[in-house]
């Protein structure tokens, strides 16, 4: 399928909102798409969820960006994501990131990345939670377009344990990072890739992501 590709060029980490010209524009396209979206009064969780639903954990077999390259969905993730990386072979990537630095654009919190050492300090986030949109239709979908959903990096972002722990699989209108400055590329990528697999959105959400998406 390979619908959703557009993909964050690295992450923006600031005091507040940013307005440069380019993620203005993109913002206004979000906006746009999140005008077509179905809306649902509230989200009404099943109970049927199950991770394996979408396929392997970071699997490389599937038709996204970055997909069948020979490295998984992870290793790609950390590749992109993180700075001053150090590159060595594992088992399923044989350039994967051994070690690398960045800021968790969650909270903008420092963060030094050894594979060897507190590895899951550095954990791999779906900004549309997958539980999420199984509530939101996904649960209707084929398996390949699942694997797909999990595993495209325009759905991805490299963040802090802590963060991705405490968001768990919150919809915008409970949870929103807490770095402001972030709050832009986030109500972006979760609009395009509700838009682009064509998920519903609880109208709770879409007001959040739209008042975001209208100080952008």
């Amino acid at each position: 399928m390979g619908t959703a590709v557009l993909v964050a060029a690295g992450v923006v980490v600031s005091d507040g909102p940013t307005r440069d010209p380019v993620s203005s524009a993109r913002a206004q396209r979000a906006q746009s798409t999140l005008a077509g979206v179905a809306v649902v009064g509230e989200r009404s969780s099943r109970t049927d969820y199950q991770r394996e639903a979408f396929g392997t954990a970071w699997t490389d077999a599937v038709d996204v960006a970055d997909g069948a390259n020979g490295c998984d969905t992870r290793n790609d993730v950390l590749g992109r994501d993180l700075g001053d990386t150090r590159r060595g072979p594992v088992s399923t990537c044989p350039r994967a990131v051994v070690a690398g630095e960045f800021r968790s654009p969650y909270t903008g919190e420092f963060i030094v990345f050894r594979r060897d050492r507190r590895a899951g300090a550095v954990q791999i986030d779906h900004i549309v939670p997958l539980a999420y949109a199984w509530d939101m239709g996904a649960y209707a979908w084929p398996p390949t377009t699942r694997r797909e959903l999990a595993n495209d990096p325009a759905n991805l972002v490299a963040v802090d344990a802590a963060s991705n722990l405490a968001k768990s699989d919150r919809e915008p209108a409970v949870w929103m990072p807490p770095n402001a400055g972030f709050h832009c590329q986030y109500a972006v990528q979760f609009v395009e890739v509700v838009g682009a697999y064509r998920l519903r959105l609880d109208a709770p959400s879409k007001q959040v992501l739209a008042g975001v998406l209208a100080r952008c």
